[in-house]
């Protein structure tokens, strides 16, 4: 027994893609989406289909700048491997392991196949965290202590300041530089749409483009950790390697997105600026500004008096 309580046991769990940041801001972003649903069917004629469209990839761009920056799927890596469950126990069980990086740290999980094996439930996820107010290390010594099985403590490891590695610096680095550009980004997403709702859309367009700039800024940032050598994560004859996840791909898209959609509120008010302000329902209705009177009524006594 450690402290009278037996050393494996479960710790609190961090989701290795969503956790309750993620979720809170999908549901904020929802709830901003539903409220635009509800006063949708008080635009008239076509302006209600350019106004649905303008504001449903607002909200897209604007929750994925957001989200990605709790996820954990900026690199991701499975294996299958027969591998040892505890310290000092020659017994095998047969897991999936799996990593996950993400912009504030590690997720390490491990789940048996089956799941129950060896009279115990092999099915883990500790998250390790890196952030600049975390300390790696200190975690890293918390799950020791814990007693947490011997796969998650190995990758792990790989991943502490003492390690031979020696990736664990880049990857800090990395992904806090990942991080604050986001956060300029979604800045300059909030003020492009400031200024789409003004008369301005030509620097609206010039703030997405920037805004498409940063996320691949962030993207650069990330990536730089491809440039130092990792150590090879392996349980026997299986190797763990890493790749690309969905969080760093969702990030490119929307970054291409950002600069598609910039260079044609760019090049339509250089090039057909009505249609612009059609799309945006800025366009001035020159008919009615200077609408001429079909039917005039004459009265016939002014008519008599030479009025």
């Amino acid at each position: 027994l450690f402290d009278g309580v037996y050393p494996f046991y479960l710790q609190q769990r961090k989701a290795s893609v969503f956790d309750v940041s993620t979720i809170i801001v999908i549901v904020v972003f929802l709830t901003f989406t539903c409220s635009f649903l509800l006063i949708i069917p008080g635009i008239r004629g076509r302006a209600r289909l350019y106004w649905t469209l303008r504001v449903l990839l607002s909200l897209v761009m604007g929750v994925v700048i957001v989200s990605v920056q709790f996820t954990g799927d900026w690199e991701t890596g499975w294996v299958t491997a027969n591998t040892s469950y505890k310290s000092f126990s020659h017994a095998l069980v047969n897991a999936d392991i799996g990593l996950h990086v993400g912009l504030a740290g590690v997720n390490i999980t491990l789940m048996g196949n089956p799941v129950n094996q060896i009279n115990e439930t092999i099915d883990y996820n500790e998250h390790f965290a890196w952030s600049f107010d975390a300390n790696y290390d200190h975690s890293y010594s918390e799950g020791l202590e814990k007693g947490l099985p011997s796969p998650i403590l190995y990758v792990a490891e790989k991943f502490t300041t003492q390690s031979p590695c020696g990736v664990h610096r880049q990857y800090r680095i990395s992904s806090h530089y990942a991080s604050a550009t986001l956060w300029v980004a979604f800045c300059t997403w909030l003020i492009s749409n400031m200024l789409f709702s003004m008369p301005v859309l030509v620097y609206g367009g010039y703030m997405l483009l920037v805004t498409g700039a940063f996320m691949i800024f962030s993207l650069l940032s990330f990536s730089t950790v491809r440039n130092s050598p990792m150590c090879q994560i392996q349980f026997g004859t299986a190797i763990l390697y890493t790749g690309y996840g969905g969080s760093f791909w969702l990030v490119l898209a929307v970054g291409l997105l950002c600069f598609v959609a910039g260079i044609t509120v760019v090049a339509l008010h250089y090039f057909n600026l009505d249609l612009l302000k059609t799309f945006f329902d800025l366009r001035e209705d020159n008919a009615e500004e200077y609408q001429e009177m079909t039917e005039v009524y004459v009265n016939p006594r002014f008519m008599n008096k030479g009025l």
